[in-house]
């Protein structure tokens, strides 16, 4: 049985704390081996999250004696998949994943969120290098997951999702993906190549100075029950559609 020392240097080796803003550095845990397997689709995934620090907290070892009284179960934290060299590969694909508890957990037919965290693992495994943020803070486009399902009541009396979320005085869109793009310069400093239909998350992160090529689409998931809301995203969300999709929308 190791002692407590021991035990804190095997951990402060997957550690790295990398400088956020003027308050707060982030903490990078990583990698950890993840196998994973979804019906027929089965790989291994290097897994990464990080934490949000107290820029005092300038050491790993005041990290780990922290975690105790931090009560981290009642917050959420990110999470990042790495698949291949994702440090030195020339090319490689990610997703900015934003978190989708009833899409993504549940397997919700009201978006299109959980076949989206799904084919950008398949696309990533098939490109060879890539990573999926799932990013914590940005359940319902950054409102969080009560505010969420007020929205979805809403939406059964008739709003659309702008209009809900505007209803309930937020904007449209309210992430920020600060914290991601710091953590992706911790692990790659070569060009990336986003998959996304949202101009305005590729415009985000290339004003934070991120590296970025052009994108990959990733329509698809198509339902009755989720059609108005992928109608919305293309009318008033500025989504960019494929011809395939507009024909059977």
């Amino acid at each position: 049985m190791l002692n407590r020392s021991d035990t804190h240097e095997i951990l402060k080796q997957k550690m790295q704390i990398v400088s956020f803003n003027e308050k707060e550095n982030l903490c990078i845990v990583g990698p950890v081996r993840l196998p994973i397997k979804q019906g027929d689709f089965e790989t291994t995934f290097q897994w990464y999250t990080w934490l949000n620090i107290d820029k005092q907290l300038d050491s790993k070892e005041q990290v780990l004696q922290g975690i105790i009284n931090a009560e981290l179960a009642s917050k959420q934290q990110s999470s990042v998949l790495v698949y291949g060299d994702f440090a030195n590969a020339d090319s490689a694909i990610i997703r900015m994943h934003s978190i989708c508890h009833t899409g993504d957990i549940f397997g919700s037919q009201r978006c299109d969120c959980g076949y989206q965290l799904h084919e950008s693992m398949k696309m990533i495994e098939e490109h060879g290098c890539g990573a999926i943020f799932y990013l914590a803070n940005h359940e319902g486009r950054g409102i969080g997951l009560f505010s969420k399902s007020l929205a979805y009541l809403l939406q059964e009396e008739g709003y659309d999702t702008v209009e809900a979320n505007n209803a309930l005085g937020f904007e449209d869109d309210v992430r920020n993906y600060g914290e991601a793009i710091r953590v992706l310069e911790a692990l790659r400093s070569k060009p990336v190549t986003l998959i996304t239909n949202n101009p305005k998350k590729l415009e985000a992160l290339k004003s934070h100075g991120l590296l970025a090529h052009d994108h990959i689409s990733i329509w698809g998931g198509l339902t009755e029950t989720n059609r108005h809301y992928l109608e919305t995203k293309v009318k008033k969300s500025g989504h960019i559609p494929q011809k395939e999709f507009i024909v059977e929308l």
